[in-house]
């Protein structure tokens, strides 16, 4: 199982997430914002959609989510690590 590592950001509502198990994404950047945005790519979406979820920034090195101001990381977090841990388990096959 892929380790992930949570690093605090100046904004309390994002939290940034790093691992050694390989990139989130081959190249480039994905910043959803919306729903709409989030269909364009399977990861973000499947981020997007965790509750409480308000943005999601994917980049080869990290992913940054932030939350909704009413939505709590111990409820949050769970759903974002999993998905995340199994995105990495079905790239290194």
């Amino acid at each position: 199982m892929p380790a992930l590592h949570t690093e605090p950001t100046p904004n309390p509502n994002s939290i940034k997430i790093t691992t050694d198990a390989g990139p989130f994404i081959a190249d480039g950047m994905v910043s959803i914002t919306s729903p709409t945005d989030a269909d364009a790519h399977p990861l973000g979406q499947l981020l997007f959609a965790v509750d409480g979820i308000a943005n999601v920034l994917i980049l080869p090195q990290f992913v940054t989510v932030s939350k909704t101001a009413t939505a709590d990381w111990k409820e949050v977090m769970p759903r974002v690590k999993q998905i995340l841990t199994a995105h990495l388990e079905d790239a290194t096959g």
